[in-house]
């Protein structure tokens, strides 16, 4: 299928009207094949989702953490088999039902250190954007989860003591009763304090390490993890659904979600990943891209593994790299307003993006996304 095609299929989707805007992209390890917006940033003035549209990509920044970890591994700045309590400026909590266990970066890179979201996650994360309208905008989502005021945002480390550190007030049901290293449970909070650690082990903050050694050296020039280093001029409303539009926000957590970007960007990274795998990336050594891209765990480390869905991260995992059960590398992501996925192929170096600023909870909805993605299989010759 040529470019006219694929953007006549998925305009055919968008008329369903289950999407406000979205961007998505095509690449393989020379570049982009494809990309391209569709309907609207901003619904009530009628501005274009563009491919230089920008908004923040939910759990696809975890794939970010775990380069970041890999590059301060090869700086001789830490080392992923380390205990945590090494790199912590607060005493951290060991999981209640197993004290002698230490937890590991390792552990926190594949999920399985046992360390838990628990209810303060939602209620104490999530933090509105300062000066903007919020005429209009709906201040929870999905009726439970709570945009607390501007003024009361956390740093990363307050909120990770809170949670963690022995007297930490919000640390209750902070971890599974699982041994450390077991089973696999997906963590944002162990993915922020993966980021975390990489501040205390290099001495730069995570958004000024990522971008020294990420962002620049690939030309992301639109993204950022802050409001304050990105045009946001560009910066799409978000919707709960079609009719209802959110409020800007920002996390505490934010490199378990946050990374704010477009989809012309986010293709440079993924062509990127896609080079590492073959022993061709710039920004690690081709063995932190090895140990980044190596499956870490196995059927024992699993309760429930998902083998239905090929895009679910799942079923293995790298160093915060999905796995799906077919063999696709990439992640998801899910979040207040926002929807994505990245995967690519390794068998045809073929990869996927889709980032949307609508979320979905029907069949409908459901079935439009994975129409759209299915679409984007089809390997587009040329950019349109």
């Amino acid at each position: 299928m040529d470019s006219n095609n694929i953007t006549k299929e998925i305009n055919k989707i968008y008329a369903q009207k289950k999407f406000n805007g979205f961007a998505v992209s095509v690449v393989d390890e020379n570049g982009t094949l494809y990309q391209k917006g569709f309907g609207f940033s901003d619904v009530e003035s009628q501005k274009k989702y563009s491919e230089n549209t920008i908004q923040n990509i939910a759990s696809i920044s975890k794939t970010f953490v775990g380069i970041a970890l890999l590059k301060a591994q090869e700086l001789g700045k830490l080392n992923l088999d380390d205990p945590v309590e090494k790199y912590l400026p607060f005493t951290i909590i060991a999981n209640p039902d197993f004290p002698n266990e230490k937890i590991t970066i390792r552990q926190l890179a594949t999920h399985t250190s046992s360390i838990s979201d628990n209810e303060y996650y939602l209620s104490k994360n999530y933090f509105l954007k300062a000066d903007q309208n919020l005429h209009g905008a709906k201040l929870n989502f999905d009726d439970e989860q709570i945009f607390n005021p501007s003024d009361s945002l956390l740093s990363m480390q307050v909120f990770l003591e809170n949670t963690l550190a022995e007297n930490g007030k919000w640390n209750k049901n902070s971890f599974t009763n699982k041994k450390p290293g077991e089973i696999y449970e997906y963590s944002n909070v162990g993915t922020t304090l993966a980021a975390f650690i990489v501040e205390q082990a290099t001495g730069k903050k995570f958004n000024d390490f990522t971008k020294e050694y990420i962002l620049k050296p690939l030309n992301m020039n639109a993204s950022g993890w802050k409001f304050k280093e990105i045009n946001f001029s560009n910066y799409s409303k978000l919707y709960e659904n079609p009719e209802t539009v959110l409020p800007f926000y920002e996390c505490a957590t934010y490199p378990d979600g946050g990374f704010i970007t477009s989809v012309n960007d986010l293709s440079k990274y993924l062509t990127e990943l896609i080079k590492g795998y073959n022993g061709k990336g710039k920004i690690l050594s081709k063995e932190s891209y090895k140990e980044y891209f190596k499956p870490q765990l196995s059927a024992s480390n699993f309760i429930e593994r998902n083998n239905k869905n090929p895009y679910s991260e799942s079923y293995n995992v790298g160093i915060f790299i999905g796995f799906g059960y077919t063999g696709y590398i990439g992640h998801t992501g899910g979040d207040p307003g926002v929807m994505s996925m990245m995967f690519f192929n390794p068998k045809t170096n073929i990869g996927r993006i889709m980032i949307f600023n609508t979320n979905f909870t029907d069949k409908e909805g459901n079935d439009a996304f994975y129409n759209i993605w299915n679409i984007l299989e089809s390997n587009p010759n040329s950019t349109k």
